[in-house]
C-alpha cells in the first residue's frame, strides 16, 4: 500500500479508536493522562507528546496474565510479539526487532553489542514483576537514546519504595500465579521498609517454575518446553529534598535450561512445519545489573554496571556435543540537564557504554557465538529544544552526534582456518523535528521527522554461529552504519467520555545490513551466510485504537493495525538482488472489548483478538520450515475473559480465562504454538 493511499484511507477512519485502556478504571483519562518521559526527556501527558506512546502498567501484568515482559506489549497497537521458544520472546515494533529496537531500565541500555539482528530472548530477562510500567515510544528514537532506536524505544520503570510502612517497619506484599495452559507455577515476595523518614529500600524475589506448554485442543501438550527462573531486586531510595533524590538498585536474573524447541526432535509439527534433528538445544541466562543515580526534576547522572551471560547446549542427532557463549559486562554512564530559556526549554546530556566481551566455544578456539577478547565503545553528545511556535503549535527539534567502535582480538578467518582481529570505528550525526498542533480543544494532530541510525556491532562483525534455520554466519568485517528517515502524522482526540489516536507512519530503510548468501556450505550441511549493507527499504503502517466509556463503570476499547513493508535482499546464493517483503511482516490484526469496574475495585472484561494471515513471505521465511507453515501462517481469533475482586481488605484475586475457544494457533515466525484454554489465577496478599 502506496503512503499516498494510507493518508486517504486516514480521512476516513473513525476517531472513536485510541490505544486501549491502561486499566479498567478510568479508562478514557488514565490512557492519556499516563507521564511518558522515553518521548522528549520532559515529563508530558502522552496527549501532548509528539509520538505514538502507550503505557502498560504493573496492574495490566496481573489483569491481563502477562507472563513475561515481551508479552506486556502484545496488546499495543503496531507490535507483535514472536516466540522462538516459550522461554524467549522478541517484539516487532513498526516492522523491527533484535538490536534495531532499545530496551532501557530506568535509563540504562539492555542493548548490547552482541545483540542479533533476528528475533533475541533478551527482553524477556527482565522479571515483569519487577516493573512499575512500560513506557513505549514508536519510530526513531536515534536523537535521544542513540543507536539502534529505529523499530521503537520501550523503557522499563522498576517499582519504587511506596512508604507503605511505617518509619523503622516492613510492609510485605505476597503474590502468586498459577495457571493451567502453562503449567506454571511462580510465586513473589516484596519487602518494602522505611528505616527513617527520606529512606525507602524495596526488596523482592521472585520464582517461576513452567512446566511443557499446552497447545489448542489438535496440538496437546508440547514437549520440551518448560523450564525454570528466579529473580532478585533491591531498590534503595533516599529523598534529598528539593526534588532530588539518590537511588541504588540491583536486579539478578537466572534462566535455567530454556529449551529452543522447534530445533529438536521434540517439536510438535503444525500446519506442515518441520521438526528438527537435535536431542537438545538448552540455554542458560543470567543477567544482573547494578547503578546509582542522582536525580531530578530538571536532570540526572547515572552510572551502572550491567553483565549478560549466556550459555548454549547442543546435542545433535548423532550423539555429539558442544557447548559455546559469552560473557558481556557493560560500564554505562550518562548525565542529562534540561533548562527553560527564552526561545523554549532545551535539553542536553551524554552517555557512554563500554562492553567487555568473551566468547568461548568447545568447537572453535578462536571464538564462540562473537569475537572473543574484544570490547565495544559506544557514545553519544545530544541537545534538544521544545518551544512554542504559536499558542496551539509546539515544536521539538533535536540533535546527536554519536561514536561507536569494535575492537575484536579474535575472531574466525571467514577465508580459512586462522584467526584475525577487526578494529573499527563510526560516527554518525542524526536529527529530529517533531510537533504537537492542538486543533481544538479536545483534538491534537501531532508528527514530524525523525532519523534512525545504528552502528554495527560485534554480532555483525564477527558472528560465527547458527543463522536461521539451516544456516550459518560467519564473519562479515568492513560494514557501514545503517540509516533510516521516518515520516509520521496522527491525531489524537480527548474527550471526558472518548480517548482515541490514528497514526500513519512511513519509514526509508537506507543501507541495512542483512544476511547474504556466500554459496557455500559448512561441514554440517547449513548454507553459509555473511552481511552486507544491501536492505534498502521501506515500511509503512496504519495504527488505530480507541475507548468509549458509555456508562460511569463500563467502557468499550479497541485497535487495529496494518503494516506493509520490503527490502532488498539476496534471496538465492546467486549474486541476484531482488525486495521482499520484510522477513516475519506483522499480519493485519485487531482487538475489541468491553470493561467493567465498580467504586469497590470489582471488575471484569471481555476480549476479541483478531489475527489476519501472515502469508507475505520473504525466501528466508518460506525456507524457515520449522517455525513457518507452507504458505505462512494461518490467522486465528481468541476470546478471552478476566476478572477480579477483594476477597478481604488486604486479599484479592484476579481470574482470566485465555483462549476460551481452545483455539490451536501459532504467533507468526514462532516456534511452537501459543497456549490452549488457559485459566490463569493471581492472588495478592499485602500484609
Amino acid at each position: 500500500m502506496a503512503p499516498a493511499l494510507g493518508l486517504s484511507l486516514l480521512l476516513f477512519l473513525p476517531l472513536s479508536l485510541q490505544t486501549p485502556p491502561q486499566t479498567p478504571q478510568d479508562h478514557t483519562t488514565a490512557a492519556l493522562g499516563e507521564t511518558v518521559v522515553t518521548a522528549t526527556r520532559s515529563p508530558a501527558a502522552s496527549f501532548d507528546a509528539p509520538f505514538s506512546t502507550d503505557v502498560v502498567t504493573d496492574d495490566d501484568v496481573v489483569r491481563r496474565a502477562y507472563r513475561t515482559t515481551a508479552q506486556m506489549l502484545e496488546d499495543t497497537p503496531g507490535i507483535f510479539v514472536q516466540k522462538t521458544s516459550y522461554g524467549q520472546g522478541s517484539p516487532y515494533i513498526r516492522g523491527f526487532t533484535g538490536f534495531r529496537n532499545v530496551f532501557l531500565i530506568d535509563g540504562v541500555r539492555l542493548n548490547n553489542s552482541v545483540f542479533r539482528s533476528g528475533p533475541n530472548q533478551y527482553w524477556n530477562t527482565v522479571d515483569p514483576y519487577s516493573i512499575d510500567r512500560l513506557e513505549i515510544v514508536k519510530g526513531p528514537s536515534s536523537v535521544l537514546y542513540g543507536s539502534d532506536a529505529i523499530g521503537g524505544t520501550v523503557q522499563a520503570f522498576t517499582k519504587d519504595p511506596r512508604g507503605g510502612a511505617a518509619s523503622g517497619r516492613v510492609a510485605t506484599t505476597l503474590f502468586t500465579r498459577a495457571s493451567t495452559a502453562e503449567h506454571s507455577v511462580l510465586g513473589r515476595v516484596e519487602l518494602d521498609a522505611t528505616p527513617r523518614d527520606g529512606l525507602g529500600v524495596l526488596l523482592g524475589g521472585t520464582g517461576k517454575n513452567y512446566g511443557d506448554l499446552e497447545g489448542g485442543a489438535d496440538t496437546g501438550r508440547q514437549p520440551n518446553t518448560g523450564y525454570g527462573e528466579w529473580d532478585v531486586d533491591l531498590k534503595v531510595v533516599r529523598e534529598l529534598g528539593d526534588d532530588r533524590r539518590l537511588v541504588f538498585l540491583y536486579q539478578g536474573v537466572n534462566q535455567n535450561n530454556v529449551p529452543r524447541t522447534h530445533k529438536t526432535v521434540f517439536a510438535v509439527p503444525f500446519e506442515g512445519t518441520s521438526v528438527g534433528s537435535d536431542l537438545r538445544r538448552d540455554l542458560d541466562q543470567e543477567r544482573t545489573l547494578a547503578y546509582v543515580q542522582y536525580l531530578g526534576e530538571d536532570f540526572g547522572l547515572g552510572l551502572s554496571w550491567h553483565e549478560q551471560k549466556e550459555e548454549r547446549f547442543r546435542t545433535k542427532g548423532s550423539g555429539s556435543k558442544d557447548r559455546q557463549g559469552f560473557d558481556v559486562g557493560t560500564l554505562g554512564l550518562f548525565g542529562h540537564l534540561t533548562r527553560p530559556s527564552s526561545i523554549g526549554t532545551w535539553t542536553a546530556g551524554f552517555d557512554y557504554y563500554r562492553d567487555d566481551v568473551s566468547s568461548f566455544s568447545t568447537k572453535n578456539p578462536i571464538q564462540g557465538p562473537v569475537a572473543d577478547d574484544a570490547t565495544y565503545d559506544l557514545a553519544g553528545l545530544y541537545v534538544q529544544d521544545e518551544f512554542q511556535m504559536s499558542r496551539a503549535t509546539c515544536l521539538v527539534a533535536g540533535a546527536r552526534f554519536s561514536y561507536a567502535s569494535a575492537d575484536a582480538n579474535s575472531v574466525q578467518d571467514p577465508t580459512g582456518p586462522g584467526a584475525i582481529s577487526v578494529e573499527e570505528d563510526w560516527s554518525e550525526l542524526t536529527g529530529s523535528l517533531r510537533f504537537v498542533h492542538e486543533a481544538t480543544e479536545s483534538v491534537n494532530v501531532f508528527g514530524g521527522i525523525s532519523q534512525g541510525f545504528r552502528a554495527p556491532n560485534l554480532s555483525d562483525l564477527t558472528r560465527f554461529d547458527t543463522a536461521r534455520t539451516n544456516e550459518f554466519e560467519i564473519a562479515s568485517p568492513g560494514l557501514d552504519p545503517e540509516h533510516s528517515i521516518s515520516y509520521e502524522i496522527g491525531f489524537k482526540k480527548r474527550t471526558e467520555e472518548t480517548a482515541s489516536t490514528v497514526s500513519v507512519f512511513y519509514t526509508d530503510i537506507q543501507d541495512a545490513i542483512v544476511r547474504v548468501p556466500t554459496g557455500n556450505t559448512n561441514g554440517s550441511g547449513e548454507f553459509e551466510v555473511t552481511k552486507e549493507n544491501v536492505g534498502d527499504g521501506y515500511a509503512f503502517g496504519i495504527e488505530t485504537g480507541g475507548a468509549w466509556r458509555f456508562r460511569p463503570e463500563w467502557t468499550l476499547f479497541g485497535n487495529a493495525a496494518y503494516i506493509d513493508g520490503k527490502a532488498d535482499t539476496f534471496p538465492t546464493s546467486a549474486p541476484v538482488k531482488e525486495r521482499e517483503y520484510l522477513d516475519r511482516l506483522m499480519p493485519t490484526n485487531a482487538q475489541a472489548g468491553v470493561s467493567w469496574e465498580d467504586e469497590d475495585g470489582r471488575w471484569a472484561e471481555a476480549r476479541l483478538r483478531w489475527v489476519g494471515d501472515g502469508d507475505r513471505l520473504s525466501t528466508r521465511d518460506r525456507s524457515d520450515t520449522s517455525r513457518i507453515p507452507p504458505g505462512g501462517t494461518p490467522g486465528y481469533v481468541l476470546v478471552d475473559l478476566a476478572g477480579g475482586f477483594a476477597l478481604t481488605k488486604n486479599t484479592r484475586l484476579d481470574v482470566a480465562l485465555r483462549n476460551l475457544t481452545d483455539e490451536d494457533y501459532r504467533t507468526h515466525g514462532s516456534g511452537q504454538n501459543g497456549p490452549g484454554r488457559n485459566l490463569v489465577l493471581s492472588l495478592t496478599v499485602r500484609l
